[in-house]
């Protein structure tokens, strides 16, 4: 699953002398957008085994797509042939340990495969950056919380409520970061965003009430902490710290 940072996405793989860059995507945004979704279903559903190959497909299902996304953007497979052989063998093995105990997942495969189309598309335009992408993503990792139910044996349903407010926050996160790093000084992105998370503290706290405290926070974020001139680092930081806060409001709500 590709999965987009929310600073900076599809950058180029690092001289071979830096080992982590060559095996794990610099994509420092993505991390939060691949675990707190999957963290927020296990507080709604509970943990089984299941979810426990399940998050490892994930997660290597996310750096395969990278490094494959890579190379149709590059158009230099070679570069990433180790990464994506070794990444699609434990996407495999964990995928298929995943079905065989929960094999109703697969009605999630086109949705998925959607996505990854669209991504393709993207990266062969080398757009991975553009806002659609970036949204197309974002819906992809809020998926994961009906999957994460399914494999619990609960019905999807039951994560409607987190689901809806997960996919918020990190709407709201993709719009607040490209108004501080890639569309600073943009007033037309400031305002959709500003726009943007008001909506979303109203729809939030109609799914219930509590998680209204959180995006009166994240609106404030929206719309202050643009002018201030935040580098990566300390946006990085703040949305650490807002991620965190959506899981403690979801615990909070389903508790």
């Amino acid at each position: 699953m590709s999965m987009p940072s929310s600073a900076d996405r599809g950058r180029a793989v690092p001289a071979r002398g830096h080992r982590r860059g060559q095996w794990v995507p610099p994509q420092h945004g993505a991390w939060a957008m691949l675990l707190v979704p999957y963290l927020a279903g296990l507080i709604t559903v509970g943990a089984s085994w299941v979810q426990l190959p399940l998050l490892l497909a994930w997660l290597s299902g996310y750096m395969l797509s990278y490094f494959a996304l890579l190379a149709v953007k590059t158009h230099r497979l070679e570069r990433v042939r180790a990464q994506v052989f070794l990444y699609g063998g434990v996407t495999l093995a964990a995928g298929v340990t995943t079905l065989a105990a929960r094999p109703e997942l697969l009605l999630f495969g086109p949705v998925f495969a959607v996505v990854l189309g669209v991504n393709a598309v993207f990266a062969s335009a080398r757009r991975d950056r553009a806002l659609v992408n970036g949204l197309v993503s974002v819906l992809a990792a809020a998926l994961v919380l009906p999957v994460v139910a399914v494999a619990a044996g609960v019905t999807p349903w039951r994560v409607t409520g987190t689901f809806l407010v997960t996919l918020l926050y990190f709407t709201g996160s993709l719009l607040f970061v490209r108004t501080s790093i890639r569309e600073r000084g943009n007033p037309r992105m400031l305002a959709v965003s500003a726009g943007f998370h008001a909506a979303a503290l109203v729809a939030a706290g109609l799914v219930a009430l509590p998680y209204a405290v959180p995006f009166a926070g994240y609106l404030v974020r929206a719309v202050v902490l643009p002018r201030r001139g935040l580098g990566p680092k300390q946006t990085g930081l703040v949305e650490t710290a807002a991620s965190a806060l959506l899981l403690a409001s979801v615990a909070i709500v389903e508790g």
